[in-house]
This record gives C-alpha cells, sequence and structure tokens, in this order.
C-alpha cells in the first residue's frame, strides 16, 4: 500500500488506511471517544466518525438521512453496485430475499459437514510441522474454499480469491488497483454465468440466473455485482475473524487452556472475540444534512461505521477492552446493524467455530512464535494478515 501522510490529529484528520490504525484502532478510539466522538477528516472527500454506540446504532438504521449506495470508504469514491448491500429502501428488502434461503440455520448445518472436511484436510498438510503462519496456512484456507463450494467455483482457484482479496485492500489507496481488480472479477464471473446459462446447475450462480424480480430476470450488472459481494465478503471477514481468534488464543495461555478443557465454551468465546476484534468497517453516504450525536453534518459526505467502535463502548460493555470468554450478556454489533446486518452472519459463526474446534482437537499447545511480526490489514476489514505460530506436538 502507497505510504499514507501522517495523521496530525485523529479527532480532525483520522486516516483508516494508515498503518498506526491497522496496528491499534483501540487506543485511537479511546482517545477519541471521551473527547471527540464523532470525529472527521477532509480525506476521501469528507467522512465522518462515531465512536459511540447509540450515534452507530442510529445511523445504520437511518435510511431517510443516510444512503447505502457505496459502502466503501476509499480514494476516488468510485460507485459499485454490489446487491444487496449497495441497496436502499424500497429495493433493499425485495434485493435481500434473493439470497436469505442460502443462509438459513439450516443450509448452513447443511454446509458444516463440508467445513469441516476443509478444516481436517487443511490440517493435515501441517501434520509434523511444529511451525507455521496461522493466518495464512489456515484461516485463509477456510472460508475461501467454503464459499467456494457454495457459490459453485472451483475451490483450486483460492490462491486468484486470496489475491483478490488482497489486492482490493491495496485498492483501498490506489484505485487503479481497485479498477483492475473489479474488472478480473468481473471477466471472471461472466465466464461462469454463461457456462451456467449453456449448462445449469444447482448453485448459486446458477439460482441467480434462475431468479425473477417483479417478473424479470436479474441484470448482468445485477448478478455479477451480487457473485463479487459474496466472494468478497464470504471470505475477508470471516478470515480475518478465524485468524484474531487464533491470535487471541496464541498469547493468552489461559483462554486457550479452558477452551481445550470446555470446548462447549467455544460458542460463548466466540462471540467475545467477535465484540473484541470486530473487522468490518462500512460506510454510508450522507444524503440529507442531519446530525449525529449533536454534531450537524454535511450532505454529500461520508459516515464511516465501524463496528469495533460500537463493540468497545463501555456505556454499552462492562470492561469492553478486556476480552472475557465466558461473557454472560454480549448484544454486540460485529455482524452490523440495521437493515444490512450480516446476512451471512450464520455461515460465519458455524465457519470460525468448526475451525477454532478442529484446531484445538490438532494443535491444543501453541504459542506465537517467539520474535514473531504479526501484520493486521487496513482498511474495510482489519485482520490479521500474517501470525507466525509455534505448535508443541
Amino acid at each position: 500500500m502507497p505510504e499514507r501522510a501522517q495523521v496530525v490529529d485523529w479527532a480532525s484528520d483520522f486516516d483508516h488506511l494508515h498503518p498506526r490504525w491497522a496496528d491499534d484502532p483501540y487506543s485511537i478510539w479511546r482517545g477519541l471517544r471521551d473527547t471527540c466522538p464523532v470525529a472527521h477528516t477532509n480525506r476521501f472527500a469528507g467522512v465522518y466518525f462515531p465512536l459511540r454506540y447509540e450515534d452507530i446504532r442510529a445511523v445504520a438504521y437511518d435510511t431517510k438521512h443516510f444512503s447505502s449506495r457505496r459502502v466503501v470508504i476509499r480514494e476516488g469514491r468510485p460507485d459499485s453496485v454490489l446487491p444487496p448491500i449497495t441497496s436502499d429502501p424500497p429495493l433493499h428488502r425485495d434485493h435481500r430475499k434473493i439470497l436469505l434461503p442460502s443462509f438459513t440455520p439450516e443450509a448452513v448445518a447443511a454446509l458444516e459437514p463440508r467445513t469441516r472436511s476443509i478444516c481436517s484436510d487443511t490440517l493435515h498438510r501441517l501434520s509434523g510441522r511444529t511451525e507455521c503462519d496461522i493466518a495464512v496456512d489456515y484461516a485463509q484456507e477456510i472460508p475461501t474454499r467454503v464459499i467456494a463450494f457454495m457459490l459453485g467455483l472451483p475451490e483450486q482457484q483460492g490462491d486468484t480469491f486470496r489475491r483478490w482479496i488482497h489486492e482490493i485492500t491495496l485498492g483501498f489507496a490506489d484505485p487503479e488497483i481497485g479498477r483492475r481488480v473489479g474488472s478480473e472479477m468481473n471477466a471472471f464471473f461472466a465466464e461462469h454465468v454463461a457456462n451456467r446459462r449453456d449448462t445449469p446447475r444447482a448453485d448459486m450462480v446458477g439460482q441467480l440466473i434462475e431468479t425473477r424480480l417483479n417478473g424479470q430476470p436479474l441484470s448482468d450488472e445485477h448478478i455479477l455485482g451480487t457473485l463479487r459481494l459474496l466472494l468478497v465478503a464470504g471470505i475477508n471477514t470471516t478470515w480475518s475473524m478465524i485468524g484474531a481468534s487464533l491470535w487471541h488464543l496464541a498469547i493468552h495461555e489461559d483462554d486457550r487452556e479452558r477452551l481445550v478443557a470446555e470446548p462447549q465454551l467455544i460458542p460463548t468465546a466466540i462471540e467475545e472475540f467477535l465484540r473484541a476484534y470486530s473487522p468490518a468497517v462500512v460506510g454510508r453516504v450522507i444524503d440529507k444534512e442531519t446530525a449525529i450525536g449533536g454534531c450537524p453534518v454535511k450532505a454529500g459526505e461520508m459516515v464511516m461505521l465501524a463496528y469495533g467502535a460500537a463493540d468497545r463502548d463501555p456505556a454499552v460493555f462492562a470492561d469492553p477492552d478486556q476480552v472475557i470468554i465466558d461473557r454472560a450478556e454480549n448484544r454486540h454489533a460485529a455482524f452490523g446493524l440495521g437493515i444490512h446486518r450480516c446476512i451471512g452472519a450464520n455461515l460465519a459463526r458455524m465457519e470460525i467455530r468448526v475451525a477454532i474446534e478442529e484446531w484445538l482437537r490438532t494443535f491444543p499447545d501453541f504459542t506465537l512464535t517467539p520474535g514473531a511480526v504479526v501484520k493486521w490489514s487496513p482498511g474495510s476489514v482489519r485482520g490479521p494478515l500474517q501470525i507466525p505460530v509455534t505448535m508443541r506436538l
């Protein structure tokens, strides 16, 4: 990623693409929450950043003043059609309904055996090793192959999918990279759509082709945009959460040992990992002048909703910067709030749970490798890109 200009004041010049933000956004948020609960930057043509849970929630539910037609805060601000995440009411409801059957609890449960098989296969390739990069060698493998399986895409093209996601991160700061990757993805999916039209198959690509909206087939723009969304959103946030969860267990021996001894606690621990390490940042376009938490905001600029900031608000969560794996009450916002709450929440929870269960069953004793450098991605999804660990066999 190109070198970012120095941030002089996070309250008036914040930059979510800055390396310091990627390394440790939490200290930045703590410093702002009490002194400037709605920050602003002139970067990206003007963006507001609310830090309190109540303000983030209010924006997420207010579709009158805030539009989702542009959800990525990046240089250049191109509009991308990615239904349903970029759809506003009244179209949003119909666009979302198209995908709901594929993400019900029943549909996700049917995917669990395949997910467990992918985890086992990946772990088998690590058999006999005492060191690995748990992000690259494990966390990134699982959702890449699961979403490919769901979409009916070749799982062996996982390296291509990974490259696209890494380059999309670079594209936040370099619009040319973003345009190139978008063109590559469109060409890739257009080929698969054409193939399904010639030879129909019962996968999600085929389902989108067969879908009718008000009696009419979906446009190619709609189909390709939805497929791009499913591939990227279905991989990036989930591998980030698998990686962040395992990173936490690598550096917290007590939590790791407890989950090994009490595997029934894993689902509760996952909810806490989701709260503490919420990866997603989304944008909203301000369509009408209004106020956020008493702060006037201008039409035409954007609002950045960092759900991780909401999830560390001390007004809502006791000891918000402490990871408490048996936290009883945990109404976190990791999957978003409002009408755009993540449609894949059931799938993500299942993948994270199975990934942690299978890893701890195979490698119950592992730690961060001494001297290891952990790298985190900036931008719309913050997750670990590199986690060198040592496994004790």
